[in-house]
């Protein structure tokens, strides 16, 4: 079911991104071939952000093809049939303003866990030239869950221009 605005599912988005925190995020690499790893995005809206070394493959391949596809999955353990899952298909642009990534350093920073984190611990300081900051701008947003399919429920489904 397509829904019109964010806002008819940021409330359950950050839910389940908040509880789940690790995501997968594919790349598309310099061959046109998936590229997969394990990242911790940190929202803020419909806007995703990740620390992530500036000088990498993923920047390879996204100044190819700057577009990443996410996938997270939450299975509590005492009940397989409560599983859920979000997919967000973003565009990722680099951001490199001084300003910019010290006040994402510090949202990253200051945020309760598990969502927060402290940048330092792989990047030491916001002047390391191998810390990047990733924006991830969402054209489509899917909430999905096992139970929903089992009872013909159709995912939420959010698109906007990106």
């Amino acid at each position: 079911m397509d829904v019109a605005t964010f806002d008819e599912i940021a409330d359950e988005f950050a839910a389940r991104v908040n509880r789940t925190v690790w995501c997968s995020v594919a790349t598309v690499d310099r061959k046109g071939r998936p590229r997969s790893r394990i990242l911790h995005p940190v929202w803020e809206g419909a806007t995703g952000w990740i620390a992530t070394g500036r000088h990498s493959h993923k920047e390879k391949h996204l100044a190819a093809a700057p577009y990443v596809s996410l996938t997270y999955f939450h299975l509590p353990p005492d009940n397989p049939l409560a599983q859920q899952q979000v997919y967000a298909e973003c565009r990722a642009d680099w951001e490199d303003d001084p300003a910019e990534k010290r006040r994402l350093w510090d949202f990253i920073r200051n945020a309760p866990p598990p969502v927060g984190y402290d940048p330092a611990l792989f990047f030491q300081t916001v002047e390391n030239p191998e810390f990047g900051m990733l924006r991830l701008t969402p054209w489509r947003i899917e909430l999905s869950a096992i139970g929903d399919m089992m009872t013909g429920a159709e995912p939420r489904i959010w698109r906007q221009d990106a």
